[in-house]
């Protein structure tokens, strides 16, 4: 799977590990920040795509070796080569993870569980909680609940308004409970699988955050509600639901380093739609 890498892109691959053989590279989906040039069994190359993003690079990084210093029982990339700049735009090779997605709605319980289980328990060492906080500058100002009442809601189509308070103060509403390592997009081509079944490595550490990990459990509903209900305790199992109800897992994550949205109305372009096929 893939698609055809351009020139351009493969010109910063050849620089950036030379002699490697590039007959096989491959251009990952296209995120909003990076290209993902893939280069199975050696590298991924995450190439800088505007300014915000070089700038972001050398941080995001730096996160990767915090994290696979952290003892989690699974592959975490970790960089190959320095953060280089190629006229602007910023390039780092990082570890290539083996195997495979599970298919949406598909996926063991206890495996799942094994996974949200060693994410939970990382120690939040002082270094971590730097790395983590430097990944997601612009430092925030305000919090998460903040930007959603004071940025989103109100930008929302007048029959929304209200259910939107509710959903916010539902969230706002639960106990609070001690931070751990949130991946913030488990589920989907992030995690990887061998075949037979275990886990191998988990990829795409660009939202991680210190956090309540029953976000981390609503992303691996990707797998199956049922199956997330059978992989975790009755309360994360809880807590994930209302996290997901708010405005949808995937778009909540984006407001909860508390930093401002840089297009709100975008942001409510993408929610209206999941509120109207997830109206209760």
């Amino acid at each position: 799977m893939g698609h055809e890498v351009p020139a351009d892109l493969l010109e910063i691959v050849d620089a950036l590990l030379p002699g490697t053989r590039l007959d096989r590279a491959r251009l990952a989906a296209d995120g909003n920040i990076h290209h993902v040039v893939l280069l199975p069994g050696i590298a991924a190359v995450r190439i800088s795509r505007r300014p915000s993003g070089a700038q972001a690079l050398p941080r995001r990084t730096e996160l990767l070796r915090a994290i696979g210093a952290a003892g989690l029982p699974f592959a975490v990339p970790q960089p190959l080569t320095a953060v280089t700049d190629f006229d602007g735009r910023a390039a780092v090779a990082v570890s290539w993870i083996d195997g495979t997605a599970w298919p949406e709605g598909e996926g063991d319980p206890r495996q799942i569980g094994e996974l949200l289980r060693a994410l939970r328990e990382v120690p939040l060492t002082a270094g971590l909680r730097r790395a983590l906080a430097a990944g997601q500058e612009p430092a925030p100002v305000r919090g998460w609940a903040a930007v959603l009442a004071e940025d989103v809601i109100p930008r929302l189509p007048a029959r929304w308004r209200d259910e939107g308070r509710r959903r916010l103060d539902h969230a706002m509403a639960l106990d609070p409970v001690p931070g751990a390592l949130v991946h913030g997009d488990l589920g989907g081509s992030n995690v990887h699988w061998g075949p037979d079944g275990k886990l191998i490595g988990v990829l795409d550490w660009d939202a991680a955050l210190a956090f309540d990990p029953a976000v981390d459990a609503a992303c691996m509903a990707w797998h199956g509600w049922d199956t997330l209900r059978r992989a975790v305790d009755p309360d994360t199992y809880r807590r994930a639901r209302i996290w997901d109800q708010t405005f949808g897992i995937g778009h909540l994550i984006a407001v909860l380093p508390g930093t401002s949205l840089a297009n709100v109305d975008s942001y409510v372009d993408h929610i209206v739609p999941w509120l109207e096929h997830h109206p209760h």
